[in-house]
């Protein structure tokens, strides 16, 4: 009778563990993540105007990487394309600009129907020195030419 509740307890005990460790999981870290889409959003924006449950179920958590129009921006939020709203990580430094094309990194968690909203957080930018610097590829690209003559 002992030993069938020693083994039990232990049996138990084992079970507490793995189930806590399972519950209390490392959250992910979308910024350090390879991203497993890349798109531009225009590409994303059209899957979901096709279908979008099927776009849904194709994308949901996963960490997208999207090149857009940054069209609002808030202090914890950016907004691509006027339908992309994206929340920035807590630690993100903001340097987006209205605008101007932005590349960011996050985590899709769903489409909104009545908003129209396709919703990502752990959001991060991705090239925050191309929207402060005064050239563009044009201007890089003319400098390089007149530099080889």
């Amino acid at each position: 009778m002992k030993k069938t509740l020693l083994i039990v307890l232990i049996c138990l005990a084992i079970a507490a563990i793995f189930g806590y460790n399972y519950i209390y999981q490392d959250h992910r870290d979308i910024k350090t993540e390879e991203a497993n889409f890349k798109l531009e959003s225009s590409a994303f924006l059209v899957e979901f105007e096709k279908d979008a449950e099927v776009a849904q179920k194709k994308y949901l958590n996963k960490s997208i990487e999207l090149t857009g129009i940054t069209t609002e921006v808030s202090i914890s939020t950016i907004t691509l394309n006027s339908i992309i709203f994206c929340t920035l990580n807590p630690n993100q430094s903001h340097q987006a600009t209205l605008n101007k094309q932005t590349t960011i990194k996050g985590r899709f968690i769903g489409y909104d129907d009545l908003l129209e909203e396709i919703k990502l957080d752990q959001t991060t930018i991705l090239n925050p020195l191309l929207h402060e610097t005064p050239f563009t590829i044009i201007n890089i690209f003319t400098l390089v030419c007149i530099c080889a003559r």
